[in-house]
């Protein structure tokens, strides 16, 4: 399968979304700027799906999706869903604890080949799949901050072995380290690191209103899609609040 990073959202194959309860207007009530990852080639955020077996009964259950190409160059999709429990069984017992705290590690993975390769790895928190990106392309990237910061080899080393690193620029503090969910692998945030630990869980808000319906993100960061004929007293005061009416709102 050839994977193409960039899709027009015409191209989104709907069909397939909708047979696991995903509508078009669901999609479309995405955030604009959700809209434009998933074009783009990233992961969605987790959403619900449900669909029916051949039995009747209906499966629920949570998961990210992605656009991919076919040899044929059409747009398909790809699934990562929610796992009961991350799959660790090829790392050291230190990597897995590393990367139970949420940090990255560096550790041997199979490529398309068959061969073994260095890559960095991280748990996706929303599904608990194993993210995995090949060293170079990271190691690249980690070169160039390197550079443009001034690093020493001990403050890379540092970011190599998946710790975030605290550094002063321009009197600002800053916290960079690796984050696999980021597009580029490696995350810069304002402040230290507790502060940039808490800005990688922050996501969407509380209410995300569209067209159609409103996706609404709860405590755990989980997303619900309402219809707007099933809003909440309290939806409605939030919509009215925010000007948001019948208008899209572009995030």
């Amino acid at each position: 399968m050839n994977y193409q990073h960039k899709f027009k959202e015409e191209e989104i194959p709907y069909g397939i979304l909708e047979k696991f309860g995903l509508t078009r207007e669901m999609i479309g009530d995405l955030p604009q700027s959700v809209l434009q990852q998933v074009c783009d080639g990233y992961r969605s955020p987790v959403l619900p799906i449900h669909i029916t077996d051949e039995g009747g009964n209906i499966i629920q259950g949570r998961t990210r999706f992605a656009l991919v190409r076919t040899e044929t160059r059409e747009a398909d999709i790809l699934f990562y869903p929610v796992l009961a429990q991350s799959r660790l069984e090829q790392f050291s017992e230190a990597n897995r604890q590393k990367l139970e705290a949420g940090k990255a590690v560096m550790a041997a993975m199979t490529d398309a080949d068959g061969r073994q390769v260095q890559a960095f790895h991280q748990i996706d928190e929303g599904t608990g799949q194993i993210l995995s990106v090949p060293t170079p392309v990271i190691g690249r990237n980690l070169q160039y901050f390197c550079d443009y910061f001034e690093l020493s080899n001990a403050e890379l080393n540092c970011l190599q072995n998946g710790e975030p690193l605290t550094l002063v620029d321009e009197g600002s503090m800053l916290t960079l380290g690796i984050d696999l969910h980021d597009p580029t692998g490696i995350r810069i945030g304002i402040g230290d690191e507790r502060q940039w630990r808490e800005q990688n869980k922050k996501g969407l808000k509380k209410y995300n209103f569209g067209c159609f319906g409103c996706w609404v993100m709860d405590e755990q960061g989980n997303l619900d899609y309402v219809e707007e004929k099933e809003y909440s007293e309290e939806m409605w005061e939030e919509m009215k609040k925010n000007g948001a009416g019948k208008l899209k709102m572009k995030n």
